[in-house]
């Protein structure tokens, strides 16, 4: 009991660090976003992840090591050439790759800890092209719509029972008129969809290494889904009430932060729900 709960508090540090880094790669500092990988990094290496499903290293797939290299390569390639920054699918496919090779590794904890990873790497990018870029290749305009009529709107009503004034202007865009005027657009991480995938990725690849039964891991899939969206609706009502008393560059700050701690305590409650029922 002691080493099961260990792990779990190590997976939430985890969780915790690298939700955190993904942030401060995108909207934050560099330099705390690399120092938060190395700790993640870090950490994975003492989880030890005894229940999988076998209990000796694979056999050596020269496949799988080519290709995770060949997907680290081809990534880092790709945005060297187009001068982009490296966001949050770039981060995941690196992972994914990098999980990849290191199943072909002859430690077994590096092993598990990449089998775990590939788990939370392939899912969020399989649902990363699927809602954003099959969804804009086919001309589904599923983003805007779900930040106007599941994000934009339902905050809005909620700070409207109580009192805050919040004019919508736009189908993602809205103004505030607090201590200063402003106009705010949500979109993009502000849908919350990459908490809900990386939390996808979290509960199925937990529920594999705990052997869970299928029809319980759809229920806990479906029960983060639900749990991942309202707390995304929670993290926007209190950037709106951040930058309605205390102006854009407070709410700015916050909205750097808020993100992953929240993560972090909803993962924390998803996990220790799921072992609770064991």
């Amino acid at each position: 009991m002691v080493n099961e709960n260990r792990n779990l508090v190590l997976i939430l540090l985890v969780l915790a660090m690298f939700t955190g880094m993904t942030i401060q790669f995108n909207e934050g500092s560099m330099p705390v976003g690399f120092l938060m990988l190395l700790g993640s990094l870090f950490l994975l290496t003492r989880i030890n992840f005894k229940d999988l499903s076998d209990s000796g290293l694979p056999e050596v797939s020269k496949i799988r090591l080519i290709l995770g290299i060949f997907i680290v390569l081809a990534d880092l390639y790709w945005n060297f050439k187009t001068g982009s920054g490296f966001g949050t699918l770039d981060i995941m496919t690196i992972f994914f790759g990098l999980s990849l090779v290191g199943t072909q590794f002859s430690s077994i904890d590096i092993v598990r800890v990449s089998r775990f990873g590939t788990y939370i790497s392939s899912i969020f990018v399989v649902l990363y092209l699927i809602f954003y870029t099959l969804f804009a290749f086919l001309d589904i305009d599923f983003m805007s719509n779900f930040d106007h009529y599941f994000i934009l709107l339902p905050t809005v009503w909620v700070l409207g029972l109580a009192g805050i004034p919040l004019e919508v202007i736009a189908t993602e865009t809205l103004r505030i008129n607090g201590v200063e005027d402003m106009i705010l657009t949500i979109g993009g991480p502000c849908s919350g969809l990459y908490s809900m995938f990386l939390l996808i990725g979290i509960v199925f690849g937990y529920s594999r290494v705990k052997k869970m039964e299928f029809d319980t891991t759809l229920k806990m899939l479906g029960l983060c889904i639900a749990i991942a969206y309202v707390s995304n609706l929670f993290r926007v009502i209190i950037l709106y009430l951040t930058a309605y008393l205390y102006g854009q560059e407070t709410m700015m700050i916050v909205h750097t932060h808020i993100g992953w701690i929240i993560f972090a305590g909803v993962a924390a409650f998803i996990i220790y729900f799921i072992d609770c029922r064991k």
